[in-house]
């Protein structure tokens, strides 16, 4: 009878435990990879009004303090030439050389070519017809990939994100990431072995997640060449204010922290 009531107070005693043990173990997060693939402007942005200001006063400054060109050497020799020529001071060899093509003419050409140089718009085909899809579009502005996300019942378009893999690094995470978003044509540089981003989400109430949320770490790419292939793939190239009117408001926060201001 003595032994029936140890063996059974010992399992009271461990049913115990195990309560208790379970109960101390805190919610388990997924862990997820993302990369911002970034396109660098083609075409630098039109000046501002304090920038053409400064622009020229260096061009000034630097006018001032330089030496004297060949052609500037040359067009001054030119018009010491014609004086001589008015005063019947030059030789049968000098007037030779007064009839080949003077500073002057030369520069007088140069404009006359330069009145008929053009310069090529900046607003191409794919900014008219708002093609996102498209890296042929603000040519001046830093691009970045969003891609189509479901969380839950909702699709949100977020950086190129996924679960990291066991036995994967976060790097190796965000290199298939961007191999399985983009395809092989997308040449792009991953800067660093250490994320240069965080973001938290908690999943939505009924979702089937045994977690609680998801850690998201950032990595931040360069995109070098190449265009998506991908096309099972919803995807974007946004710029910075396009970025803040398609992310989440708190994902957006964290993403601009990393992100150069252009304004």
């Amino acid at each position: 009878m003595l032994k029936k009531s140890l063996i059974l107070c010992r399992k009271i005693d461990c049913n115990i435990l195990r309560s208790v043990s379970t109960s101390n173990i805190p919610p388990k997060w997924d862990l997820f990879g993302a990369v911002c693939l970034e396109r660098k402007p083609i075409i630098i942005p039109e000046l501002t009004n304090i920038e053409k200001t400064f622009q020229e006063y260096l061009s000034k400054v630097e006018f001032e303090k330089s030496m004297k060109s060949l052609h500037e050497i040359r067009h001054e020799q030119d018009i010491i030439t014609a004086e001589a020529l008015k005063k019947g001071e030059l030789s049968d060899l000098d007037i030779d050389a007064t009839t080949k093509q003077t500073a002057q003419d030369f520069e007088d050409a140069c404009n006359e070519e330069l009145l008929k140089f053009k310069f090529a718009s900046t607003i191409t085909e794919d900014d008219k017809k708002n093609n996102t899809k498209s890296l042929d579009r603000k040519l001046s502005k830093h691009l970045v990939l969003v891609t189509e996300h479901v969380i839950g019942n909702k699709k949100y378009f977020l950086l190129p994100q996924s679960l990291r893999h066991d036995g994967e690094t976060l790097r190796q995470t965000a290199e298939r990431i961007l191999k399985q978003t983009c395809g092989d044509n997308i040449k792009a540089q991953i800067f660093g072995n250490a994320p240069v981003g965080f973001y938290k989400f908690y999943y939505p109430k009924g979702s089937n997640n045994e977690s609680k949320g998801a850690k998201v770490f950032i990595y931040f790419a360069r995109h070098l060449s190449g265009q998506i292939t991908e096309k099972s793939v919803n995807y974007q190239w946004l710029d910075r204010k396009e970025l803040e009117t398609i992310l989440p408001n708190d994902y957006n926060k964290s993403v601009q922290k990393f992100l150069i201001d252009e304004s």
